[in-house]
């Protein structure tokens, strides 16, 4: 990628909504995204490739750079109270992203921050969150890459310790519900969400009558992708 950023400005993929949070404790709440390019992980089931694999997309022509007065000139003038800023991997850009999130509570917005949980948060940041909804990569999901490359656990350890994070897997059976339980005892992750992978209504349905009840025994909570359950897997909702 040749993209030069200024200290104002944002590396973005798209900005989309109103819509709705279709994951985690927020789910079913109305909302707006901007969802932001690059990632540092290389996860085989990804569904937003398009922000991080150059092999098989121009990430310069699915990129934009914005300066972060016209995002917040778009999100504060839209007729929702929560932001969520996404990925790709929006700590990568965090030096830049705190900014945004200021003048986005500033103005009186909630914002949810959905990440990988492998980049500490800055104490900047943790300020201005209301939420970071941290999705730690199973080895189910993130095939191939080592766990010292998806699980960070220093960096699970802060956002566990913020009080304002959650930490939510996306799971593909039964069997991933042990290492979850792991990783869990091992970095003591509270609340915990479990929710099934899947990228049309049929897996998700299917995927979550599995794990429903064992996730419930481990004392898990459950999460669906209802923007999925929905629409489908159409890019923007």
């Amino acid at each position: 990628m040749t993209v030069t950023l200024a200290t104002d400005e944002l590396f973005v993929a798209e900005k989309f909504g109103p819509t709705v949070q279709g994951e985690g404790p927020s789910i079913g709440r109305r909302a707006v995204f901007i969802r932001l390019m690059n990632c540092n992980l290389t996860c085989r089931n990804c569904d937003t490739p398009y922000t991080w694999d150059s092999a098989r997309f121009d990430l310069d022509a699915e990129g934009t750079v914005a300066s972060i007065s016209d995002l917040l000139a778009w999100a504060t003038v839209q007729p929702v109270d929560l932001v969520v800023i996404t990925g790709g991997e929006p700590l990568m850009q965090q030096r830049r992203l705190i900014a945004l999130v200021q003048g986005l509570a500033d103005a009186g917005l909630q914002v949810e921050i959905e990440t990988n949980g492998t980049i500490a948060p800055a104490a900047d940041l943790l300020a201005s969150v209301t939420r970071f909804n941290v999705s730690p990569k199973l080895s189910s999901f993130g095939a191939g890459m080592p766990s010292s490359k998806r699980i960070k656990g220093r960096v699970l350890g802060d956002f566990a310790a913020s009080g304002r994070a959650v930490f939510k897997f996306v799971v593909s059976s039964t069997a991933d519900l042990d290492e979850v339980t792991g990783l869990v005892a091992d970095h003591d992750l509270a609340p915990v969400y479990v929710m099934p992978e899947g990228r049309t209504a049929e897996e998700i349905t299917r995927r979550l009558a599995e794990i429903a009840d064992p996730a419930i025994e481990r004392g898990f909570h459950l999460t669906t992708r209802l923007h999925v359950l929905t629409w489908g897997d159409q890019r923007g909702r």
